[in-house]
């Protein structure tokens, strides 16, 4: 299987907005690991401002503080996890208004993040009318082969998620 490309992204990213435009809602994103790849997917679907709302990348102690806004996050709560992406899923949604969000996070490589997890493993997750997280396993410690494949898989859980 080849790597996901931005292209990839991209159309994925339309069937979010195609599902959204429908429903007339509205989608937020809190990513870390991703980079920005899931933010720039949505909002090179012409007219994104139909569906989007807004996003933020968590990478640092100071992205977190910014995702905790007025009100801390869990006690113990730790980065790379299930619970972390649907805090990010949930807390996007609130921060920027909207009635979806998606979470992101994990570890791209080459090496493993801070808490142990090997390269190629994280979560992403979407928060709305109901919630679903998605465990990936690439496998691989390709850092961009990584991000992408985690922004992929975040944009296809969304869409899932918002048509189910």
């Amino acid at each position: 299987m080849s790597a996901a490309s931005f292209l990839d992204l991209v159309a994925t990213a339309t069937r979010i907005a195609d599902v959204l435009r429908h429903q007339g809602a509205s989608i937020a994103v809190s990513e870390s690991a991703a980079g920005g790849l899931i933010n720039a997917a949505l909002v090179a679907v012409p007219g994104a401002s139909d569906f989007y709302r807004g996003g933020m990348i968590v990478y640092t102690g100071a992205g977190r503080r910014i995702l905790a806004g007025n009100e801390a996050l869990p006690e113990g709560l730790k980065g790379a996890t299930e619970a972390f992406a649907l805090v990010q899923a949930n807390r996007s949604k609130n921060l920027y208004q909207a009635d979806w969000g998606i979470g992101e996070t994990g570890a791209t490589g080459p090496s493993g993040n801070p808490y142990g997890d090997p390269p190629g493993v994280g979560w992403v997750a979407c928060s709305g009318q109901l919630d679903a997280t998605l465990r990936l396993q690439t496998e691989n410690d390709d850092r961009i082969a990584n991000m992408h494949a985690f922004a992929l898989a975040a944009l296809q859980l969304a869409v899932e998620t918002i048509r189910a």
